[in-house]
């Protein structure tokens, strides 16, 4: 994956402003960051769903969005992306069927299997638990065999055990050779991954691995050296706009050169 000056403005102001980022396959990217910082706007933007886009956003050799992109490509929302008044299996024949599928009986098993959803087959999703429910979106997501999975926030609500097991999944699909990007607010899972993106303000704060995060900022843990990099990225935000307003009240108004 490589992005190159993009741009997203939504309501008049941009909510990510000339971000670069490469991203090699086989592998867990953590995409952490505040609330409202743009994780949600950049993974819309990989999966070819956003508006108001400029720049390049290329998905394995494919411009994102692309038709050649709808199995190779699995996005799950914060949200279960999946109809409650279904079964498990008839949600993941369906997705199957929108991404073209040509065996879907065996991917819908496959990815029965792989989400460790087996005996709920014929279960309507509305009976299924919180985290139950999750497992059948990422199904949903997985059922087109993609080369790259988008996750928006996956373990949010659901217990440590339930964030494990999924995280479990995860490790398992990045040793078969694919890709994951997952955003989070939970720390510890900055840990699980191989290289971590944190954002803030539409921008890229770090770049880095779990292990060079604690080495950078001498934290002890990844919540304080995210937090460090936050507080950071604060200040020297803060210390450009202010240079920004003495230059300009050091310039001469039109009044004044006169």
């Amino acid at each position: 994956m490589v992005i190159r000056g993009l741009r997203v403005v939504r309501g008049g102001r941009p909510i990510i402003d000339g971000l670069e980022l490469d991203v090699p396959a086989g592998s867990v990217v953590g995409l952490m960051g505040p609330s409202g910082s743009g994780k949600t706007t950049l993974m819309r933007a990989i999966v070819g769903v956003q508006d108001k886009v400029t720049g390049t956003v290329d998905v394995l050799d494919a411009a994102a969005g692309s038709p050649a992109l709808r199995r190779r490509v699995g996005y799950m929302t914060q949200d279960a992306s999946v109809y409650n008044d279904l079964t498990v299996v008839q949600n993941l024949r369906y997705f199957a069927a929108l991404a073209g599928v040509p065996s879907p009986a065996k991917a819908v098993a496959a990815a029965v299997a792989t989400v460790d959803l087996g005996g709920h087959e014929k279960q309507q999703v509305v009976t299924l638990s919180g985290g139950e429910r999750s497992r059948v979106s990422l199904a949903a997501a997985l059922v087109g065999g993609p080369e790259l999975l988008v996750l928006d926030e996956p373990t949010v609500g659901l217990d440590p055990v339930l964030r494990r097991d999924l995280w479990a999944v995860f490790r398992r699909l990045a040793a078969e050779g694919r890709t994951l990007l997952v955003s989070s607010h939970v720390m510890d899972e900055a840990m699980q991954c191989d290289r971590l993106l944190l954002m803030r303000a539409g921008g890229l704060v770090a770049d880095t691995t779990p292990d060079q995060l604690l080495a950078t900022t001498g934290a002890p843990d990844a919540e304080r050296a995210f937090l460090a990099l936050i507080d950071a990225a604060a200040a020297r935000a803060a210390a450009g706009a202010e240079a920004v307003t003495a230059d300009a009240e050091t310039q001469p108004t039109e009044e004044t050169a006169r």
